[in-house]
């Protein structure tokens, strides 16, 4: 589901909803799957990094920002992530055994500084912009260089990345089950991880997504001058979205199998998401027909089975030499 991405207040509408009796907080629920996308981002970009022609350092986190929250509600939302500082930015999640985790650091972390050098603030008034900042100035560091964070307190950490496909992972507390790529991140909605049946077709729809970046999607549709206004769903506009989503599904496959998850968890997830409830009536001209889609998948699993079977190693479709948009 390859889009611009939108500016991300959903989070900051969490503050002005009464808080439920005898209910998950909202932000427990937020924080909850921050750390099952951690996880699952960290394992598929780091175990596919061979098939990735661009790579960055992977820590193994997701960045939380207090700024995020009105001030009334700030104390609660931190409260979820163990955290207390409200001024700086901290680790809102951690993959398990990632080289941050194996360093100390933990969910709640406040970092006040970066390399010797305060935590970039990043400009403009966007709710994100510090964590932006924060991730586009890490992607550029070598992917093997270690990095020291001031935790504050005089605490200085030392974490040595590991190579990753290049993408960062965000989660937005939006209902809709939904993701999108946009050449750097990728944002899962909170809706569609309460979708997915287990974390394997979770990690099927994160790693559609992350192919979309993969495969740089975004900067050869720009490059095709295609329209991303209302004439995205016409004529050629939609056969070369269409286009980069059938790649991006054959891609996921390969990527699951290249992380240990199942491959047959692509087709089972999007069968079951082309069949839910409240789905739009009409078919998108941009996405294939969903049962097209599984088809699609299911084929690539089967190529997947058939190279394990012969003892050949993997090697996915696309990855050398994508096909030009036209």
């Amino acid at each position: 589901m390859l889009r611009n991405t939108r500016s991300i207040v959903a989070i900051l509408s969490l503050s002005m909803a009464a808080p439920a009796i005898a209910e998950q907080s909202p932000y427990a629920a937020l924080a909850a799957t921050e750390a099952r996308v951690a996880a699952l981002g960290f394992r598929l970009t780091t175990a596919n990094a061979a098939w990735c022609p661009t790579r960055q350092p992977q820590f193994g986190w997701i960045w939380g920002d207090p700024r995020l929250y009105a001030p009334d509600r700030r104390a609660e939302a931190l409260a979820a992530y163990g955290a207390n500082d409200q001024v700086h930015a901290y680790i809102a999640a951690l993959a398990s055994a990632s080289p941050a985790a194996s360093a100390g650091m933990t969910v709640g972390t406040p970092v006040v500084g970066m390399a010797n050098a305060p935590v970039p603030d990043g400009v403009g008034d966007h709710p994100f912009a510090r964590i932006t900042a924060i991730e586009t100035s890490v992607a550029a560091l070598p992917v093997d260089a270690p990095l020291a964070l001031d935790a504050g307190a005089g605490r200085i950490v030392s974490i040595t990345p590991v190579a990753g496909c290049a993408s960062d992972f965000r989660v937005e507390a939006n209902d809709r089950p939904a993701a999108v790529a946009d050449g750097r991140m990728v944002l899962v909605n909170q809706g569609l991880a309460d979708f997915a049946a287990d974390d394997d077709e979770l990690a099927a729809a994160i790693a559609h997504e992350l192919a979309h970046n993969i495969l740089r999607h975004r900067a050869r549709l720009d490059a095709a001058g295609v329209d991303r206004g209302l004439g995205k769903q016409f004529g050629r506009n939609a056969r070369l979205f269409k286009q980069t989503e059938v790649e991006a599904d054959r891609l996921s496959v390969w990527l699951l199998a290249g992380a240990g998850y199942d491959p047959a968890a692509a087709a089972r997830f999007w069968e079951r998401f082309g069949q839910r409830k409240g789905r739009p009536l009409l078919q998108a001209s941009t996405h294939p027909n969903w049962r097209d889609r599984v088809a699609s998948l299911q084929a690539e699993a089967t190529a997947i089975a058939a190279a394990r079977a012969a003892g050949q190693p993997l090697h996915p479709p696309l990855i050398d030499a994508p096909p030009p948009l036209e």
